[in-house]
Parts: structure tokens; sequence; C-alpha cells
């Protein structure tokens, strides 16, 4: 009898034990919000100062310790997140929507998830370190932007450092394909 009750008793702390865990399970942390572009801000790459120069601009936050990085151009965002130890990393990556910003002087209002976002590489438009790519909330406002400017479409998983290299060049050469 004593081992009966032993038994149901250990039985019952373990039901209880992966019920608690099962009740407990971790939500995923909100994203956290884009940080402004300020006065003074260097970019993470090249150590440029950010504010004045044109075309899009990309930030990365951490997940672990909300460390913001900011990037003067979405070409050196993408040399930053493309880097071995940076590439598998659960990065909230932002950028510029060009469709709702001036080129010129991008507002911060229209920062949107890098992730979801498609980008022209080889277009005409230079950013603050010459070519840049173009970021886009819709994939049709990317084909507009490529039409007008040249280059070609392509979502954010499908960039690699070769388009930040041999692509960018590619907006002196006239019929670009559009994907």
């Amino acid at each position: 009898m004593q081992r009966t009750r032993l038994n149901w008793l250990l039985a019952s702390l373990a039901a209880l034990t992966l019920t608690a865990c099962s009740g407990a399970e971790e939500q995923p942390a909100a994203k956290p919000d884009p940080v402004h572009f300020e006065s003074g801000d260097e970019c993470h790459v090249c150590g440029m100062l950010i504010e004045g120069f044109p075309g899009p601009k990309g930030q990365a936050i951490t997940e672990k310790n909300q460390q913001v990085r900011k990037f003067c151009s979405t070409r050196d965002m993408f040399a930053w997140v493309l880097q071995p130890e940076n590439v598998n990393r659960a990065h909230t990556l932002y950028v510029h929507d060009m469709a709702q910003t001036d080129w010129q002087n991008p507002n911060d209002t229209a920062l949107i998830n890098a992730r979801e976002a498609f980008y022209v590489v080889g277009s005409s438009r230079d950013g603050a370190m010459g070519p840049t790519l173009a970021s886009f909330a819709s994939k049709s406002d990317a084909e507009g932007f490529a039409n007008d400017h040249g280059g070609r479409v392509l979502a954010f998983n499908q960039v690699t450092m070769e388009d930040l290299t041999t692509g960018m060049g590619m907006h002196s050469k006239a019929g670009m394909d559009h994907q």
C-alpha cells in the first residue's frame, strides 16, 4: 500500500511538473520598433556620418540585448548582414520604403521590415557610398522604380554578396532584365 501511494505521488508530481512547464511556454519577444536616425549617428560598417546622404538607410537591432547598429546605406547593411558571423542571427532589420519618402532626405516614418522588402540592385540612383539597393515595401513599387532607373528586383533572401560587388556597377549598362 505504501508503494502504491508513493508511485501515485511521484506520478502526480511528474504530471504537475509537465503541466507547469507546458503552460509556461515562452512567447516570442515582440520585434523592437525602428529607431530614428539622429544627427551624429555613424555607419556601423564604414564609420561615415549618416546624416545628409541620399538614399535608403538600414538598421539592425540584436534580439538579445536590443543593441542598434545603423548603416548609411542598404548596401552597407547587407554587407554586414551577409557576413558569416551575422547571416544566421535573428536580427530585426529595417530599411526605408523609398515609395513613401524622398530619395534625398529619407524620412524615418517610412522605415519597414527589411526581410519583407524588395530591393532594386543596379539602378542609376546612388546612396551614401555610391551605388546602393533601393528598398520598397511592395514588389510593384520596386518594379516601377527599376523601369524608371534600371536594375533588377530581388527579395531580401535573394540578395548575395556578389550583388553587392558586381551588381552595383550594373547601372551603367542599358537594358537590364527585371525579375
